[in-house]
């Protein structure tokens, strides 16, 4: 896939999605923007303009529609967790075709089970994204980190298709690496995403506050995490996880704070809830997480 031109779908051109889509037509590739009404207009009429540090400032033409109508060789999936159900009535199966991977950049661990129950299994490709990217308008992409590192993964998907496709998405400017074993892959996210997310949001701070003034909230939360992925079979390194903190700058926020700041709903669910579910599923206690997410449900926006 790497050397060929591709045909992309991008279900969610936001943050995430927009900054995918751009940089794979940017790189030759064909990419339709599936998204809502207003949204498709804009990135039909105008494309995708980037702000990036490491990337540039550039434009990159797109297509768009409400509906995904042919079939493509990968749909990245970049919704929020929250409006991923609806999203997905955009991508129906039949259109997709049977030889596109579906690549869903979705927080939490239980998003692909929901994904192949929709599509085939052989084609859910989870993958996990590392960067700051931020859409402050449709069509206008804020790349605010020095970095766009994606781990892909799938143990349904045959290694041939990851890794072609990382070699696309490669080609286009990311950093991206084939991981096996899809679990450890994800849980492995969780144990740095979900101690940003709850912290960030429930004490209104960035990250450097997180890993100073609530430090010890976060060691713990790290070390409940790291015991929760063990007994789920994919174990993290706790030391690994918070070494991972120093590594991002100091004024950092979520997704899930900056979804609070503005008032939508949080993912919640997908990253507290899940941790919580995997708790209770092998007995597990977790009494920061617990309290975190008992605080943070009254403004989620929907029940965990």
């Amino acid at each position: 896939m790497a050397n060929e031109r591709l045909t992309v779908a991008v279900l969610g051109p936001g943050g995430i999605g927009g900054l995918l889509a751009a940089l794979l037509a940017r790189a030759g590739h064909r990419v339709i923007c599936v998204a809502g009404d207003a949204t498709a207009r804009v990135l039909a009429e105008d494309g995708i303009r980037v702000r990036s540090g490491q990337f540039g400032d550039f434009t990159a033409r797109v297509e768009a529609d409400t509906e995904l109508r042919e079939p493509v060789d990968a749909c990245l999936i970049a919704v929020k967790a929250t409006a991923l159900d609806a999203a997905l009535e955009r991508v129906p199966a039949k259109a997709l075709g049977e030889a596109a991977l579906v690549v869903p950049f979705l927080n939490g661990v239980e998003h692909p089970a929901t994904l192949r129950e929709r599509y085939r299994p052989e084609q859910v490709a989870p993958a996990v994204i590392r960067v700051e990217s931020t859409r402050l308008s449709p069509g206008l992409i804020d790349h605010g980190s020095p970095f766009a590192e994606i781990d892909l993964t799938g143990d349904t998907v045959p290694r041939e298709r990851l890794d072609a496709l990382a070699g696309a998405l490669e080609s286009a400017g990311a950093r991206v690496r084939v991981q096996d074993g899809e679990a450890a892959t994800l849980w492995a996210k969780m144990s740095f995403l979900a101690p940003l997310a709850l912290l960030t949001t429930r004490y209104g701070v960035p990250l450097g506050d997180v890993r100073t003034v609530h430090r010890e909230e976060l060691l713990t939360l790290i070390e409940e995490i790291a015991t929760v992925s063990r007994a789920s079979g994919a174990p993290v390194d706790p030391a690994a996880a918070l070494a991972r903190y120093d590594t991002f700058p100091a004024a950092m926020k979520s997704s899930m704070q900056r979804d609070a700041e503005a008032g939508r709903p949080l993912e919640l669910d997908a990253i507290g809830g899940a941790l919580l579910r995997a708790a209770d599923r092998h007995g597990v206690p977790v009494p920061v997480a617990r309290r975190l997410v008992d605080e943070l449900e009254p403004i989620s926006g929907a029940g965990v």
